[in-house]
Order: C-alpha cells, then structure tokens, then sequence
C-alpha cells in the first residue's frame, strides 16, 4: 500500500528541515554575537525552538506508520495530525515571542551597531529557508500529508523572520532603526495567523470533519453506480491522509448475495479511484416501496 511509504517519503522533509535549522542555528547565533546583531541571535534561538517542532512532525510520521493493532483498528495515522497541532502551538509561541520583542523594543532604545557581515546572513538564511519551504511544500503536496505542510508553513514563518531581521539590521546600519520593530511586528502577525491555520485545520480533521464539497460529490458518485437506488447515509472522516468513508445504500430487495456484492465493489472501485488514500466500507438496505416513491437523499458528512 502506497500510504506507508509516502509517509516514509515525509520523514526526508522533517530530516531536511531539522538539518537546516541546527545549521543556521549555530552559524546565526555565532555572526550575531561576534557582530554586535541581537536580531540574529534571537533568529538564531527562534531556529532552535523549530528544530523542536520538525522533531515532532519526523516523530509523528514515525508513528503514523506503525500497522492497526488490537487497541488501534485504525491504524495510528492520527498521530500525524496531532504532530501537526504540536507544531502550531510551537509556531503561535514562536510568533508571540517575535512580537513581545518588537513591542518591547519600541520602549528602549538600543544603538548597538550590527556589522554588514549580520545582514547578509539573514539574508542569506532567509533564502535557505525559503527553498526547505518550497521543498517541503511540494512534497507534502505530493503525498496529503498535513503534518509536513505544518512543518513547510513553520519554513515560510522562518525564512520571513530571517529575511525581517535583515530588514531590522539594514535599517540599523543606515540609522533607521524603526525599521526592525515594524518589520518584526508584520512577521509576528503573519507567523501568528499560520499557526491559527494549522490549528483549524489540525482541530477539523481531529473532530471528524470532512469537506463537505467533496463529500457531496463522492454521494453523486456512489448514487451513480447501476443498482443503486437510493443512497441514504453518507460518512466521512480523516486519519491523517487517509480517508475513512461508511455509506449505506439501498437496491432492490429481490437481489441475490452475488449482485448485491457486485454493487458494493463498484461503489469502492469508483470512489477509491477518485480518492486513492481512502477506505470505504459499503451497507446495503432492501429499498421499501414506500421509499422508493419517495427518493429522498440525506447526507451526513
């Protein structure tokens, strides 16, 4: 099955992303403090806060590809979606730290004088980060994996503080030091607003949401297949990037075992090729005459 092995293909984003952060720590943190920059340190110790973050991400992808047992007949693929909630909060706290410095450095006036040399290592980070971030993006896009795109969303968040903190320190060096304090204030709103998204999404997908667009059209799929009557429930959920689907649907009361069963392989086959990542599970119901005057359709999704 394809599943397990793209969430393999996931563990390569989080290992880049880890790499990189400890990298850019160290070198950010080293210029910072032999050129006078306190932007780059605090983006140097912003990276090593992340390193957690993509740690919980590779953790949760770890996880998630560990085989159903007795105690999960589901499998674990939730706990990728849990790795990504971790990874919003990390991003919120990142983001809210951004703007209690900003805030706070708008009450002292600070003139340390940052060397050129700390500028063009922000510079240059911000640029690494933005690459991992359209890595990861790509590859998360490639394999439905939420956790990785939490973890490429955390990339952007980053490549901008470094990109505002060459900002800050361009601004120092030709007198303008507001610069820093209104580019730091943006960043944190941005990262800040990220991190609700990842949250929203991570909590949607947690409380059993399903898309209900898609859900209507997976209905109109299943409504399609010849023996179908009626389709009178349809349920669908996430776990991580799979999808569990549970429909009933009702046929004609005089079909044997064999046609009925045909008709259920049908609707999987049909759904399962427009959503691959998924599981559905088909019931069947004799259709009442009384019923089938009237036609009616609900969905549950």
């Amino acid at each position: 099955m394809d599943l397990y092995s793209n969430l393999r293909k996931g563990e390569r984003g989080a290992w880049v992303s880890i790499w990189t952060y400890i990298v850019l720590s160290i070198v950010k943190y080293t210029a910072g403090t032999l050129g006078h920059s306190d932007a780059l340190k605090a983006d140097a110790l912003n990276n090593t806060t992340d390193v957690i973050a993509s740690v919980a991400v590779l953790v949760g992808l770890r996880i998630s590809q560990k085989p159903p047992d007795d105690q999960h007949r589901y499998g674990h693929l939730r706990a990728e979606t849990i790795a990504s909630l971790i990874a919003s909060f990390i991003m919120a706290a990142v983001g809210l730290q951004v703007l209690i410095g900003a805030i706070g450095s708008l009450a002292s006036e600070e003139s340390a004088s940052p060397s050129l040399f700390t500028g063009i290592v922000a510079l240059a980070s911000g640029i690494v980060m933005f690459i991992v971030y359209r890595y990861n993006l790509k590859l998360s896009r490639k394999i439905n994996s939420a956790a990785l795109k939490a973890a490429a969303l955390d990339n952007r968040s980053d490549a901008l503080v470094s990109l505002g903190a060459a900002a800050g320190i361009a601004g120092a060096i030709f007198g303008y030091p507001i610069i820093d304090t209104v580019t730091a204030v943006i960043i944190a709103i941005l990262i800040l607003l990220s991190a609700g998204s990842i949250f929203k999404e991570a909590v949607y997908t947690l409380t059993d949401g399903f898309d209900e667009e898609e859900g209507k059209e997976l209905s109109q799929l299943a409504e399609s297949v010849s023996g179908v009557i009626r389709l009178k429930e349809f349920k669908g959920r996430m776990h991580g990037n799979h999808a569990f689907i549970d429909l009933t649907v009702t046929v004609d009361p005089m079909l044997n075992v064999i046609e009925s069963h045909r008709i259920t392989e049908e609707i999987e086959r049909r759904l399962e090729k427009v959503k691959p990542f998924s599981t559905v599970l088909v019931h069947i119901e004799p259709e009442l005459s009384e019923n089938r005057k009237s036609g009616g359709t609900s969905h549950h999704v």
